[in-house]
């Protein structure tokens, strides 16, 4: 079966995007001129501005506002704006990341944002709507999209989790020439996980070469893993 790709999508939402990459980019700031000076910070924010700028227009359309992951698409492409800026002022991947990382953390004590009632689930509503979008996501309706299975808890060990055999920002970060930087996106999930306290645990990547990411959640488990990631201890 055929579906529809909106070539527009993202480019209609363009002033939103640049807006939203701008607010996350305050965030990025202070870390980077702690360590590269506030006259490097200002130049590497303008021209991260204008990478991700440039990349809206060339990011894959999954499904638009009709699937969730979307969203982790764009900030995915947030992130690899930066890394590009960076690169082309001699800054490693490992430095990229690890500012991100950094500004992650820094957010660890703001209260988490309001669930209107009207969108608030039980626990058993969330998880079939887990399940639901991951079995979505098996049909393949977008070529650049996600692929996962949906993982119910144990009981003990963590509560859902999530096997991964597709990645779209990986497929996006792969077509940009940026494969270096794709572990250490990857391990942004860890800090972000510690600010909102979903616990993850996972001991495969994609973007380490493994068949998948297991992805697994426990609420309010600390995430496992700090810094440096264990793919930089190995070298």
């Amino acid at each position: 079966m055929d579906y529809p790709v909106e070539k527009e999508y993202y480019e209609v939402r363009k002033p939103e995007l640049l807006n939203r990459f701008d607010e996350e980019s305050r965030y990025w700031e202070p870390v980077i001129v702690s360590r590269f000076g506030k006259e490097f910070a200002d130049t590497i924010l303008r021209e991260a501005h204008k990478e991700f700028q440039a990349l809206i227009p060339q990011m894959p359309y999954i499904g638009g506002d009709e699937n969730h992951l979307t969203e982790s698409l764009i900030g995915s492409v947030r992130y690899l704006a930066f890394y590009k800026a960076m690169k082309k002022h001699g800054k490693t991947a490992e430095e990229t990341g690890k500012v991100l990382y950094d500004a992650i953390l820094a957010r660890i004590d703001e209260p988490p944002a309001p669930i209107p009632p009207s969108k608030m689930l039980t626990t058993e509503q969330l998880m079939e709507r887990r399940r639901k979008r991951a079995e979505r996501s098996q049909e393949r309706r977008y070529p650049q999209d996600y692929v996962y299975k949906f993982v119910a808890g144990d009981g003990e060990e963590f509560d859902y989790g999530y096997d991964f055999s597709e990645c779209a920002a990986q497929k996006f970060y792969h077509a940009q020439d940026a494969d270096e930087f794709m572990p250490f996106y990857c391990y942004l999930d860890f800090p972000g996980s510690r600010v909102d306290g979903s616990g993850l645990s996972r001991t495969m990547t994609l973007a380490e070469g493994h068949e998948k990411c297991n992805h697994r959640f426990k609420k309010g488990r600390e995430a496992e893993l700090k810094w440096p990631p264990p793919f930089l201890k190995g070298e």
